[in-house]
């Protein structure tokens, strides 16, 4: 999987956002390529149906079962789940074609997700995104009004688990205003980018003196 190096010579890397439901992580995902043209946004793949407004190619790519299953066996997924009867993942090709433009790639996926894609990409950046308290993550679920009371009550469970994971993670970002939390992520973009490590030619050159 090698990259082109991005404009300023580093090798372009993933960047993961992992939250419990509610806590924001698709509009952070969303503002930070708003403000950095050099962050793509990875668009994960389902078959569970289209919610009322969701769109195609923007929200999630919607496939069928026999489709996707076609992906996975075609190593088409950096990463894949069955969660509560319907299957996500993160189709490879649009990733990679990213990183071959120099781009560095955002996405939002949940902790089994983000292990996975650090397994599949090594280098990749993990974040963890909360709000500044469990209430407020379960008001911003309520505020959305897209899931039943059962959905909630199961999201609202799987919260401990998901804070359970929280070492395993690189960085931490409280999402209280949402600007504030963008800020944070490209101050994390932007401190990855200037890491030895992703500029292996300058690495190169220190080693053949």
């Amino acid at each position: 999987m090698s990259n082109r190096p991005a404009q300023d010579g580093h090798q372009p890397f993933l960047v993961v956002l992992s939250s419990p439901s509610g806590a924001g992580k698709t509009s952070i995902c969303r503002g930070v390529t708003k403000q950095d043209r050099r962050v793509a946004y990875s668009v994960s793949a389902t078959t569970r149906p289209r919610r009322k407004g969701e769109v195609n190619g923007r929200s999630y790519s919607f496939l069928t079962e026999k489709r996707f299953k076609r992906l996975v066996a075609r190593n088409g997924l950096l990463e894949h789940a069955l969660v509560y009867g319907y299957y996500y993942g993160t189709p490879k090709a649009p990733v990679l074609r990213h990183f071959r433009a120099g781009q560095d790639v955002i996405a939002d996926l949940d902790v089994q997700g983000m292990r996975s894609a650090k397994a599949a990409l090594p280098g990749t950046v993990a974040v963890f995104v909360t709000a500044p308290c469990r209430t407020e993550i379960g008001r911003r679920l309520k505020r959305r009004g897209t899931d039943s009371e059962q959905t909630m009550a199961r999201r609202q469970a799987e919260m401990e688990a998901e804070f359970a994971a929280i070492p395993d993670f690189d960085y931490l970002v409280v999402n209280d205003r949402l600007n504030d939390a963008v800020a944070r992520v490209l101050a994390i973009i932007r401190a990855e980018r200037q890491r030895t490590a992703r500029h292996p030619a300058f690495a190169r050159r220190g080693m053949s003196r």
